[in-house]
């Protein structure tokens, strides 16, 4: 079994992660601060696997190990301090993938479906948190809005999109090696990588275009087709977690607009909606012509928000504005075209997000 594998080979895993790493760069961590990385995620991966093997396939929201988070942010912060890239805290849980994928191999080891989902998981948990510390601590270090500050936050979202290629490959060798189905676990990876790439890659060019004081193009925009760029995806969503998606948006409904911006505000809409949405719940996009104005609502089933958590979502306030993403960023691009993007609360049911957009 993967748990009593991994327990076994614990050291030549983490010194094989170790060669690739310094493969890749001429910085050298000292070896005490790696006990927050590899070493100790093999340690929680054993715990994991091994609930598992006594439980049964665990669910989708079955708990992870907290130890995670806490190692895998230290790590992230400790690889900062060294002077290593985000791009080395990505490929450093990467290459615990890859040295599994290779020591199975050489071994002979059979690795389940039920245990590499597991294990994917676990590593996701583990690259979010690392990298999300790396630029919490960057960002902070950071003292000035200047054309170099910016040049760094579109680094650090270039190599957060590269995490999300790497995953998406790795699973996608394991599909090609015909190890494991298309259609199962390890499919459903490379479908979450590739969503959330290219969502991340909107909000990037919109961020772009506002920091940069790029004017919008503003053109009589049909509110349908700009639908249709971020619909795809958000459909594969709504059946993968059997989410009831409805969408009445009128054929011709047309909005003065700049078309990537009122996408990437909508983008980010529809994954914080998804986000938040209990599996089975609602999700509805509404379009309608009012007074001059054009409405688009998202409405989801997230449960409602706390007592005066509404508009701290669009602000670095709030303990809801922290888990949500993106939203302060769609608002100043809805606002960049002349619009406003405002939240109500629906409580103990969800929030509706409405943009209000001039129709002629």
């Amino acid at each position: 079994m993967l748990h009593a594998f991994l327990d076994v080979n614990r050291t030549e895993l983490a010194a094989r992660c170790r060669a690739k790493s310094m493969s890749r760069s001429s910085i050298v961590a000292p070896t005490d601060d790696l006990e927050n990385g590899i070493p100790s995620l093999i340690d929680q991966l054993v715990q994991m696997l091994r609930v598992e093997v006594n439980e049964g396939e665990l669910s989708e929201s079955a708990a992870l190990p907290s130890g995670i988070g806490v190692s895998a942010a230290k790590h992230g912060g400790d690889l900062l301090r060294h002077g290593f890239t985000v791009n080395q805290v990505v490929h450093d849980y990467g290459d615990l993938c890859q040295a599994l994928t290779e020591l199975a191999h050489e071994k002979h080891e059979p690795i389940s479906v039920g245990e590499f989902h597991t294990f994917n998981r676990c590593l996701d948990s583990a690259i979010a948190d690392a990298v999300s510390e790396f630029g919490r601590l960057r960002d902070r270090a950071i003292s000035n809005d200047s054309a170099q500050t910016l040049n760094d936050r579109l680094a650090l979202f270039a190599h957060e999109l590269r995490a999300l290629l790497n995953a998406a490959t790795l699973a996608y060798d394991a599909i090609k090696a015909g190890h494991v189905s298309a259609a199962g676990a390890t499919g459903s990876v490379v479908e979450r990588s590739l969503d959330a790439s290219r969502e991340l890659l909107d909000r990037v060019l919109a961020e772009a275009r506002l920091s940069t004081g790029l004017q919008p193009r503003l053109e009589q925009t049909l509110v349908a087709k700009v639908f249709e760029q971020v619909g795809v995806a958000a459909q594969l969503v709504a059946r993968d977690r059997q989410i009831t998606f409805t969408v009445a948006i009128e054929p011709e409904m047309s909005v003065i607009a700049d078309p990537q911006m009122l996408s990437a505000a909508l983008a980010n809409l529809l994954s914080n909606a998804f986000k938040f949405t209990r599996r089975g719940g609602r999700i509805t996009v509404r379009a309608r012509h009012e007074g001059g104005n054009a409405f688009i609502e998202v409405a989801d089933e997230c449960g409602g928000l706390p007592p005066g958590e509404a508009e701290a979502l669009f602000t670095a306030r709030g303990r809801q504005a922290a888990r949500r993403s993106g939203l302060s960023i769609s608002r100043r691009g809805i606002e960049a075209i002349g619009g406003t993007l405002r939240v109500s609360d629906v409580p103990g049911t969800g929030c509706v997000f409405a943009i209000t957009l001039p129709d002629t």
